[in-house]
């Protein structure tokens, strides 16, 4: 299970690959502060370049936001991130292919939770990755948080273990999720280093990197 981040990185798909069913958390709250949740990096040339979409939360709700309730701050964002996108991809073998079905869903975005959804589904599909990918509003909206979550959710599924990202260690409980039947492992990514445009290789940045350069998966270079 994870947020439905914007243009996640490869360790998020990686995980998705290990797993039967990944949950995508569209009704948690969205952090506060500098995140993930709504930016990442491209490469641009030999240098990188930080994508964010500009977010509002209704009034009230600030600090305690779901995912859901998130808004767009405004539509001026769509062709700055379109065209950085062309201008860093466009030598790329497959940004053909590619860049049509990502500048659609952008386009069309109105929702800032349903553009993520969107893009980590495409992107699934494009790198190909067949993991179901329920959303939580799709299942139930109140089913605790933290570890309660995660045994509500193995539960619904049948799951008997749960693959968990390492930042996730500070409120993973294993001896509670033991004690319902579920094994807790961690993920372990190495990063793939593929071909790339630019001088040297640059990971960590958004799956779209990897796509446009190789197309699906990436294997490793020789």
């Amino acid at each position: 299970m994870h947020q439905p981040n914007y243009l996640p990185w490869l360790g998020y798909f990686e995980k998705m690959r290990q797993a039967d069913v990944f949950v995508l958390l569209d009704a948690v709250q969205f952090p506060r502060g500098r995140s993930v949740a709504n930016r990442n990096r491209i490469r641009v040339g030999d240098s990188e370049l930080l994508l964010t979409v500009p977010v509002a939360v209704p009034r009230g709700r600030e600090g305690i936001a779901l995912y859901t309730e998130v808004l767009l701050a405004d539509a001026r964002w769509k062709a700055k991130h379109l065209r950085s996108i062309d201008q860093a991809y466009r030598r790329a073998p497959h940004f053909e292919l590619y860049f049509p079905q990502l500048s659609e869903i952008i386009e069309n975005a109105d929702s800032f939770c349903e553009l993520n959804v969107a893009l980590v589904r495409w992107l699934a599909r494009s790198l190909g990755i067949g993991t179901p990918t329920p959303r939580l509003t799709e299942i139930a909206t109140d089913l605790g948080q933290k570890n309660d979550l995660t045994i509500a959710l193995c539960r619904v599924f049948g799951a008997d273990v749960y693959l968990s990202g390492a930042g996730a260690r500070s409120y993973n409980d294993p001896c509670v999720l033991a004690q319902e039947g579920i094994e807790l492992r961690y993920r372990e990514f190495s990063h793939p280093v593929y071909p790339q445009l630019g001088a040297g290789f640059v990971a960590n940045l958004s799956a779209i990197d990897a796509l446009f350069n190789c197309g699906r998966w990436p294997s490793t270079a020789d």
